[in-house]
């Protein structure tokens, strides 16, 4: 005589359990009702029940309860669990800490390009913008941000006008060598406003930005006012004439935000955070 089960739920109406996975921290994953995804920092016992708190790339931290299928992990349903005291047990191994991007952020394993935002950075010139691209560009597709570059400080004002930024729409700019009294900061002074950031860093030029260290030199020269600072300094250091393959040099030996100097790294983040909150995609 066949036997059935009490159970008379149809087969695709009943949930896959899905599998618990110690919440051990860095481990990243994505909280599935709201998208945030983060590597957990702590495991904590409420009177509500168990909770864990994530950290995302810009050090915001989100408690979340831990309930069954309540987040992703590399893609898929998991169930986040307390760890148990003295590490993972039944032979299981803890879980490796989470891989960076460039920047230093927490990479997102499988994260697909973001739709491009209406907001944009623009950064002043090429060399800028392939630095950029080579530290940040693994956030900055996440983010749905796109960067353009200036021919020069002198078209901002066009640029902004015919960008047209509002709200939801924020123009964002890195500018060489933004020191007070100079051309540059009062082109930014007049270009900004409530929805553009104009911000720059102290050096000539991008190369500078690069720590001397990184490119195997003890200083980067002093060039003399007048001359042009990157013919100059492949003079100085016994470089060849071409400051296209000088440059592709100096980017080679950029690896992450460890190779650039902190007055780089701060402006970009900015720009990075002012585009990107608030703004619409």
């Amino acid at each position: 005589m066949r036997s059935y089960s009490p159970d008379l739920t149809p087969p695709w109406k009943k949930s896959t359990p899905a599998p618990e996975v110690p919440a051990e921290p860095d481990l990243v994953v994505e909280e599935v009702t709201t998208g945030f995804c983060g590597a957990v920092i702590r495991c904590e016992k409420t009177a509500e029940g168990p909770t864990v708190t994530l950290e995302d790339r810009f050090g915001k931290h989100r408690v979340f309860p831990m309930v069954a299928r309540g987040f992703l992990l590399e893609g898929r349903p998991v169930t986040l669990v307390r760890p148990r005291p003295g590490g993972p047990g039944g032979g299981a191994s803890r879980p490796a800490a989470p891989a960076r991007t460039a920047s230093g952020s927490v990479a997102v394993p499988g994260a697909r390009a973001r739709v491009a935002r209406a907001g944009r950075i623009y950064v002043e010139g090429r060399h800028d913008a392939e630095l950029v691209e080579k530290v940040w560009g693994d956030d900055l597709r996440i983010e749905g941000v796109v960067v353009e570059y200036l021919g020069g400080i002198d078209d901002l004002p066009a640029v902004v006008a015919e960008f047209g930024p509002t709200p939801d729409a924020r123009l964002g700019v890195l500018v060489d060598h933004l020191v007070p009294g100079s051309k540059e900061s009062r082109i930014a002074a007049a270009a900004g406003g409530a929805d553009v950031l104009v911000v720059g860093h102290p050096y000539i030029d991008v190369w500078e930005a690069v720590k001397p260290s990184s490119v195997g030199i003890r200083a980067w020269p002093k060039v003399p006012r007048g001359e042009d600072w990157k013919t100059g300094v492949c003079e100085a250091l016994g470089w060849p004439a071409n400051t296209g393959a000088a440059w592709q040099a100096i980017l080679s030996r950029v690896h992450s935000y460890r190779d650039l100097e902190p007055a780089l790294l701060g402006r970009v983040e900015e720009l990075i955070d002012f585009v990107t909150v608030g703004g619409a995609s």
